[in-house]
């Protein structure tokens, strides 16, 4: 599928066309197309951040009507180079596979001498090799380096294997490196992020190896970033093109780098002993800068002479840091709350039973459906088992039920009179958390029938005799009492119709 979500976000980044056909693996008619379609819907990349638009939308409104499939069946060139180097193999026995294949599918074939062309093209094409020139605060190369060193544990006295995240920029081969216990994926943004502080700013592309903690599926043309790298990349405002696999000529500066400075450095402290990671690291901090400032062989200057002409080519660091976020997915429990590490987050009700996404940080819990932010939430901290709701989330008649409070109770007692009134203030204030009591009150208020509102009046005054703070089953036996010896003709009045709407009210709870 193509990413116009990217390449209008890498357009908005003023990369030029070729440069976007390189780094997504399409076609400069495309990108052109996409484009100039973005620019007669005036949509920009501004529209889509703030919409928080999604690419099935975007490539909806610029092309409303499915591209066309190509009626032929696409030729696989790497099956074809690698078919040919076996004993006995031709094109023309692999024209007629073809051939076979597309009777199957439906497709139609190339002829055989279009197959022959289309192949010697592709092979032409990727087997030629160019210098690029490097624009100063372009390019950044990173990577592990393949070599390890080494921490002595002061207690047991073991060996520990410490990893090397290296950078080089592409333009004047300026070096990081930083040494971490793990290759994980919390130790690779780390790096990123401490690359980014130590250039003083960010260039304006990322260029990876294909590790599985960045690429989530490697890809020669559309690769999948992992989701946190692609976040920190835009919280940074830069772009992520991994190079293509098995071709190290697309990151050759920190292919060199890896080796030289792994060894350089590696060679230099091999007589000494290192406890702990900071130990290693401002071993390694001294000999960076001894590395940097090195002079070139062929060539004036060094690398931090170079780098101090792309200093202020780099774009500037944010405000605030990059911070790590997990993911996972969650289903909206029947109470509309999702559970994260025990903690409970509310979601809009009508998403109750549906698998979410859930993003956490270290201050804040966001919920995703797909790529659409449904609602974010402050992270919870303390014992487990906390809720944190929003009533805009809440069905309307769970809405209507938090408007009840003491006032309210009170407020319908007094309507049956004095003693009614007296005896629901007494039970709220009986209770350490009045909210505990409202369940009561509710009971006692729909004893009544609509015209039996003076009977709860005496059972009440009654009641109160008795105790304070009457409990609903003494309520309730003194109203049965006195109902037992009220004339059944009674007509009900008007003046307390309030019963009806507490039963309505409490039918919804």
């Amino acid at each position: 599928m193509t990413q116009y979500r990217e390449i209008m976000r890498m357009s908005a980044g003023t990369f030029s066309q070729r440069a976007i056909s390189n780094a997504l693996g399409v076609s400069r008619n495309t990108i052109a197309r996409t484009l100039s379609r973005a620019k007669e819907a005036k949509l920009s990349w501004e529209n889509i951040e703030r919409e928080g638009m999604t690419e099935d939308q975007i490539a909806s409104l610029l092309f409303p009507k499915a591209k066309q499939e190509s009626p032929y069946q696409a030729l696989d060139f790497d099956y074809i180079a690698k078919e040919l180097r076996k004993t006995g193999v031709s094109l023309q026995m692999l024209w007629l596979e073809y051939c076979d294949r597309c009777s199957h599918s439906g497709k139609r074939p190339y002829m055989y001498s279009q197959y022959c062309d289309l192949f010697r093209r592709h092979m032409r094409a990727t087997q030629a090799t160019m210098h690029i020139p490097r624009k100063p605060g372009e390019q950044v190369e990173v990577d592990w380096a393949g070599k390890t060193g080494s921490l002595k544990d002061p207690a047991t006295g073991d060996t520990i294997a410490v990893y090397l995240f290296v950078a080089a920029m592409a333009y004047s081969q300026y070096c990081y490196a930083e040494a971490f216990l793990k290759m994980d994926l919390e130790a690779w943004i780390t790096a990123h992020i401490h690359l980014f502080e130590f250039l003083g700013g960010v260039p304006k592309t990322v260029v990876p190896d294909n590790l599985k903690t960045g690429v989530t599926r490697p890809f020669r043309v559309e690769p999948e970033i992992q989701k946190n790298y692609q976040e920190m990349a835009e919280h940074y405002n830069t772009f992520i093109m991994p190079a293509r696999i098995k071709k190290a000529r697309d990151k050759p500066n920190t292919e060199g780098a890896v080796g030289k400075f792994a060894n350089t450095l590696l060679g230099k402290v091999r007589n000494q002993t290192f406890f702990a990671l900071e130990e290693f690291n401002e071993a390694l901090r001294k000999e960076l800068e001894s590395y940097n400032s090195h002079q070139f062989q062929k060539k004036l200057g060094s690398r931090a002479t170079l780098f101090a002409e792309e200093i202020d080519l780099l774009s500037p660091l944010p405000k605030t840091r990059y911070e790590l976020a997990a993911w996972k997915t969650a289903t909206v429990q029947p109470n509309y709350h999702v559970a994260v590490h025990r903690m409970y987050y509310s979601v809009p009700f009508q998403y109750i039973s549906k698998k979410l996404q859930v993003k956490t940080t270290t201050t804040l819990v966001e919920i995703y459906d797909g790529d659409k932010r449904i609602c974010s939430h402050l992270r919870l901290t303390g014992r487990p088992g906390q809720y944190q709701t929003q009533i805009e989330h809440m069905p309307d008649s769970h809405q209507e039920y938090l408007k009840w409070d003491e006032a309210r109770f009170i407020r319908w007692a007094s309507q049956v009179g004095p003693s009614t009134k007296e005896v629901i203030r007494n039970i709220l204030a009986s209770y350490a958390i009045p909210q505990h009591g409202f369940r009561t009150c509710m009971a006692i208020l729909k004893l009544p029938p609509d015209d039996k509102h003076e009977d709860l009046e005496r059972a009440c005054a009654k009641a109160l005799t008795l105790s304070q703070t009457p409990s609903y089953k003494v309520v309730q036996s003194i109203f049965k009492n006195l109902t037992s010896l009220t004339d059944p003709a009674a007509h009900p009045s008007d003046a307390h119709a309030f019963i009806r709407n507490i039963k309505k009210e409490a039918s919804h709870e």
